[in-house]
């Protein structure tokens, strides 16, 4: 998933755009008008204005919402035959739960996506295919997993800064905690190791070889002893202090990150943008990424959907097709940091050679591609997002002293099982 959590809202994105309202059919000036439904940043201004100025017959314009607002949203409009942007972006997460309605999407292969399906990586592009063969959405990014973490904070609390140096100092999520502790012997006040307890713990779960479903569409987290593991050295981690005890994609964790409340933060591809967007400027440099403990794993990923119920759905594919492609992707790779699902650009030098100034110039392309190469993507269930959220939240009972560890899973699993 990509939990981006940003103001509901119409924006236009192409500055030679006069938009006549947010989600309206009608377009000014006999131009036909396409909406956008996104869940946070997906590097797209640029290129929606880039398209717009090559299409003067098309307006685009946006509408963003928080991760879990945007998906609810979506099943209530898909479920009416109304309200529904032109282009729907679906999460990793929530892909499975929306490919059991095709018939609600344009099946992409009927539109000359058979033709295109050999860009992505195979199992991105069988993820949101339907039992029958239809095919729902095409895929944007995958996550891929690293490290991102203040240099200038770990240096002042006697760890080292380098990334390599740092990277040793956690091979394993258990030596990642054991770090955290030694950090906050000397950590500067008010910092704690990492952001919030539902960050770490979705990077973990992510690594494991069966997450909250099994290929049956079985729902086996109760059972799961990999998930209780990660579960309860998380719960240790947060009652050790390591943690900011904040939720990820809120207003009081992007706060954290102008104020530097704490030192690392579990950074898939995607993340990066975020951290950009809120930290801001002036943290340019004190930032940088290394890999992730444990090696490999994965966490979020989208596609691009087009609802049935559009009235423009011949113009809506190829503006999904074309912000799909290659040459895009590459873009919103180097704009954005989010890792390209098309294989042949894991071999381009332009992406494999390429680092982000903003994060001390880290070498982001080898890293992500690396790690795009050895993943293998665990299965996603029909309500992996729901659940995932759920899981958050009975963390977020721990931080917050409301239950303790043991209270929390109790009450998340019986909450999953209803």
């Amino acid at each position: 998933m990509r939990p981006k959590a940003l103001a509901l809202g119409c924006a236009a994105v192409a500055t030679a755009l006069v938009l006549s309202g947010c989600g309206s059919d009608a377009a000014s000036g006999g131009k036909t008008k396409l909406t956008i439904g996104l869940f946070g940043n997906f590097g797209y201004a640029e290129l929606l204005k880039e398209y717009a100025a090559a299409h003067p017959d098309v307006e685009i314009s946006d509408r963003t919402a928080s991760y879990s607002d945007h998906h609810k949203n979506l099943a209530a409009h898909l479920a009416t035959s109304s309200g529904a942007a032109d282009i729907e972006a679906v999460d990793t997460g929530y892909v499975n739960q929306f490919k059991a309605t095709p018939d609600k999407f344009v099946d992409l292969n009927t539109k000359g996506g058979d033709q295109l399906k050999d860009r992505w990586l195979s199992w991105k592009w069988e993820a949101s295919l339907s039992k029958e063969g239809k095919q729902i959405g095409y895929g944007t990014d995958i996550g891929g997993l690293a490290i991102c973490y203040r240099r200038d904070l770990l240096q002042n609390a006697g760890l080292p800064a380098d990334r390599d140096q740092v990277a040793a100092l956690w091979p394993t999520w258990q030596d990642f905690m054991a770090a955290g502790k030694k950090f906050q012997e000397k950590a500067p006040e008010g910092v704690k190791w990492f952001d919030g307890g539902p960050t770490v713990l979705n990077a973990i779960v992510g690594q494991a070889s069966v997450g909250y479903y099994d290929k049956t569409d079985k729902i086996v987290v109760g059972d799961n002893k990999e998930v209780k593991a990660a579960w309860d050295l998380v719960v240790d981690g947060v009652q050790s202090g390591l943690s900011s005890k904040l939720l990820y994609s809120t207003p009081v964790w992007n706060t954290g990150f102008k104020q530097g409340q704490f030192a690392t933060v579990t950074c898939p591809a995607w993340q990066m943008a975020k951290i950009k967007d809120q930290a801001g400027p002036e943290a340019a440099g004190k930032w940088d990424v290394t890999s992730v403990p444990g090696g490999g794993g994965n966490w979020g990923g989208s596609y691009l959907t087009v609802p049935k119920s559009g009235k423009n759905v011949d113009k809506a594919v190829e503006l999904a097709a074309w912000l799909t492609a290659p040459e895009q992707q590459a873009k919103v790779f180097k704009s954005a940091g989010l890792l390209p699902s098309i294989p042949k650009l894991y071999e381009d030098p332009s992406i494999v050679d390429y680092k982000n100034p903003y994060f001390n110039d880290a070498p982001i392309g080898k890293l992500f591609t690396d790690a795009a190469k050895k993943l293998n993507p665990q299965y996603q269930g029909p309500k992996a997002g729901d659940i995932q959220t759920a899981i958050g939240n009975a963390m977020q009972r721990v931080e917050q002293g409301k239950q303790n560890g043991d209270e929390s899973w109790r009450q998340f699993v019986g909450d999953v099982q209803k």
